[in-house]
């Protein structure tokens, strides 16, 4: 499914967004839009191969791009990603957290090391970017952070004791920053994408059970796109949703009001 453009081009005009987890799927479709509205793109991610062919096709579209590989589990490159984006463009108005990492798994079969994995990834990491970028937005007076998250961070979800763990701290780390940091211009939302059709989500429904079976749980039947993702995050990080703080937006079609994730 192609979705027209919601926003003008030209919106984010002379504004810098900071996309962790650019390199793919949902991160790099958030960039493409954002790209478009106008903003320079600073790329974050732990595979430099990946961010490098991203910012060819970034550039070849026309949009500024800044490729710098972090791993947002370490402080210190976090920092050094934000100094980088700084020295070179002079301001950080918006911060994508959509960097993550999961796999299913049984809890009593999950070791020390998996739980580490994704919560120092999904958590830590969201905190670390958060903050420094956060830093940023402070002396500036102005910032929106977008942070995407999944319905099992309030549901819960078998086999994703990590994950959901993790997400319900990035859910409430949200909404208090949305109170703390409101004074200082910024806003902070999440989005939270039900089943997208993306490289990396495709082999969950590679046979047409498992497919069928996704597709059963929800309500509009039908896998969400990245397109339709990237434009619900460029919406809550344009001027039109100055009024919008703390929110998360849920777009799965009604998967986690009915049956969900636990049936």
């Amino acid at each position: 499914m192609s979705a027209s453009p919601m926003l003008p081009s030209g919106i984010l005009q002379g504004q810098t967004a900071v996309i962790t987890g650019g390199g793919s799927g949902i991160g790099f479709g958030i960039a493409q839009e954002l790209g478009r509205l106008g903003a320079r793109l600073a790329l974050a991610g732990r595979t430099p191969q990946k961010l490098e062919e991203a910012g060819q096709i970034l550039t070849q579209l026309g949009y500024p791009v800044l490729v710098v590989p972090t791993d947002i589990r370490q402080p210190d490159q976090v920092q050094q990603l934000m100094n980088t984006v700084v020295e070179q463009w002079g301001q950080i108005d918006v911060l994508v957290n959509s960097a993550a990492g999961n796999f299913l798994v049984d809890t009593e079969k999950l070791s020390v090391n998996g739980w580490n994995a994704v919560v120092n990834t999904v958590l830590n990491g969201t905190f670390y970017c958060t903050r420094a970028a956060g830093l940023q937005m402070i002396k500036q007076k102005r910032g929106k952070i977008l942070s995407i998250v999944a319905s099992y961070a309030w549901t819960g979800g078998p086999r994703t004791v990590h994950s959901a763990a993790a997400k319900a701290g990035v859910l409430t780390l949200t909404r208090t920053l949305a109170v703390e940091w409101a004074a200082h211009g910024i806003r902070v939302n999440a989005l939270c994408p039900g089943p997208t059709d993306t490289e990396g989500a495709r082999p969950l429904w590679a046979n047409p059970e498992d497919k069928a079976r996704m597709l059963e749980k929800i309500p509009v039947g039908r896998f969400g796109t990245v397109q339709e993702v990237a434009q619900a995050a460029s919406y809550l990080l344009s001027p039109f949703a100055d009024f919008i703080n703390g929110e998360v937006l849920v777009m799965d079609g009604g998967e986690w009001l009915g049956k969900g994730l636990n049936s």
